[in-house]
């Protein structure tokens, strides 16, 4: 993960190293890790794809067979605004593809926590096209 680009950070202390923590499950692609900050009644959805609903297991299910379909994944986060339970990431992500080549692509994701801090709501909007052409 890179933050060095950083530059609007609207969280708090705390709510920022728990970002950064689940980001980096994220980069990992360790689904385990990932999953220990979702709440049982997630949703996830892509663009305008419809939502991953079903609960913790339906979203880790897809999300597990998803970063199989690339080599590896790098957070690039250049602001992050809002309030400690509702906020948004403007990154970077950069991909490496399963033929070693690297695509890099512009996103931003909205993610709402519930009472308990757990991620109960990401909107992520990406064009991943790049990653598998």
């Amino acid at each position: 993960m890179i933050i060095d680009n950083l530059r609007i950070n609207q969280l708090s202390t705390q709510a920022y190293e728990r970002y950064l923590a689940y980001l980096q499950a994220m980069d990992d692609r360790d689904i385990e890790a990932y999953g220990q900050f979702l709440a049982d009644n997630i949703t996830v959805q892509f663009n305008n794809d419809t939502p991953i609903q079903g609960g913790k297991e339906a979203v880790l299910q897809g999300l597990g067979q998803y970063w199989q379909s690339f080599a590896g994944l790098e957070h690039d986060l250049t602001n992050i605004y809002g309030s400690d339970r509702n906020y948004v990431l403007e990154a970077l992500n950069h991909y490496v593809r399963h033929d070693g080549q690297k695509a890099t692509v512009h996103a931003v994701a909205f993610t709402d926590l519930n009472e308990t801090g757990q991620v109960e709501s990401v909107r992520v909007y990406q064009d991943v096209s790049p990653v598998f052409a």
